[in-house]
């Protein structure tokens, strides 16, 4: 009797669990479409919102009066809701997410695709309604097209990204990165799987979280990689488990070490990355080409898709690297890493050299 209550008691909590999690999107979904709809209003009568008699300040307070248990009608949040609205009404983004040409959301079947690695449209309402509205206030700050709004907007409803994290990968420009390492998937591989398999690879990858020694060698940062190994998943993406460093292959008589085995679940594939500190060399490439080869004669199950090899080095020649890869035929992608990000040129002109510093201080 004991047990059939505890599983009772099992079931009735994922079903309370559920129905909460389901109120709160939906509770989520409400505000943003409200947002959505004030911002609609103040963009339509804009004569009202502009000029010498400004009447934002004046609808903030006669809503926070109306409506004084209610938050968010402050007059800063109001004048984002304009931007939200305006923003996703453009006329460049009607068809992309599903607006009309009045500005009102639809389910247009015209879904967008914004890079996911499952290859599944996602619905206007789903992307545009889906994320916390303390989200698209950070995508307004701080996105400088529809598109890279969209792609952080699905790439958060994808990995449930708070704020803190979507803020990060903002800084950290993942946008730009994603999907932009050089390959032979199109090559080795099924064409779907080319395709996921190569949204998940960025250039470069930047592993901020590492104290390196300018000569620090390959097994340092494999340490302190695995020393940080929530930080390494998250500059990953979504999918990847970790599955070891060093891990053996046995060739004949000789042992070989991969530097670190991945299982990516989405894939359904084990995924072999390779530290370089140096250059990218076209015998890299190779050697890669060799360490796949066995992977999937020793570990790979029947129900598993192509090993994938992504060599991390600390610089590449394009050029170099599409030669090396030509004559390959197992899937590898190669990448830069960067243990810092660099400075935008904008703002290192406006930095003192050392001399200036020197001169300044006597």
């Amino acid at each position: 009797m004991e047990s059939e209550y505890k599983a009772l008691f099992k079931e009735i909590r994922q079903q309370i669990e559920t129905a909460r999690s389901r109120a709160v999107l939906a509770v989520n979904k409400a505000l943003i479409r409200l947002y959505w709809d004030i911002g609609k209003k103040i963009a339509e009568n804009q004569a009202l919102f502009e000029g010498r008699n400004n009447y934002v300040h004046q609808l903030s307070r006669d809503l926070h009066a109306e409506f004084p248990d209610i938050k968010g009608f402050s007059r800063s949040n109001l004048f984002y809701m304009r931007k939200f609205y305006r923003f996703y009404s453009a006329g460049s983004v009607q068809q992309a997410v599903g607006l009309n040409i009045t500005g009102n959301l639809t389910d247009a079947s015209g879904a967008w695709d914004t890079g996911t690695s499952d290859l599944q449209p996602v619905g206007p309402e789903e992307l545009i309604f889906g994320i916390p509205w303390g989200h698209h206030v950070t995508l307004l700050d701080r996105a400088r097209s529809i598109e890279e709004a969209l792609f952080y907007t699905r790439q958060t409803l994808e990995n449930n990204w708070s704020r803190s994290v979507l803020l990060l990968q903002m800084e950290q420009d993942l946008f730009s990165r994603h999907g932009k390492a050089i390959t032979n998937f199109h090559q080795t591989l099924p064409e779907k799987q080319a395709l996921m398999a190569g949204q998940i690879l960025k250039d470069p990858y930047i592993f901020a979280f590492l104290t390196l020694e300018p000569k620090a060698q390959e097994l340092d940062m494999e340490r302190q990689l695995t020393e940080h190994i929530t930080k390494f998943l998250l500059e990953l993406g979504k999918g990847f488990a970790f599955v070891g460093r060093q891990y053996p292959l046995q060739v004949g008589d000789k042992d070989y070490r991969l530097d670190l085995l991945f299982y990516h679940i989405r894939l359904r594939c084990f995924v072999v990355i390779e530290l370089k500190t140096v250059a990218f060399e076209p015998e890299f490439a190779g050697k890669m080409n060799f360490y796949l080869s066995v992977l999937d004669d020793r570990l790979k199950n029947p129900g598993d898709e192509r090993s994938i090899g992504i060599i991390l080095c600390k610089n590449k020649n394009k050029l170099e690297v599409e030669y090396a890869l030509r004559g390959m035929n197992q899937p590898i992608g190669v990448s830069d890493f960067m243990i810092t990000r660099a400075l935008p040129s904008e703002l290192k002109s406006k930095l003192p050299t050392v001399e200036e510093f020197e001169k300044e201080l006597g």
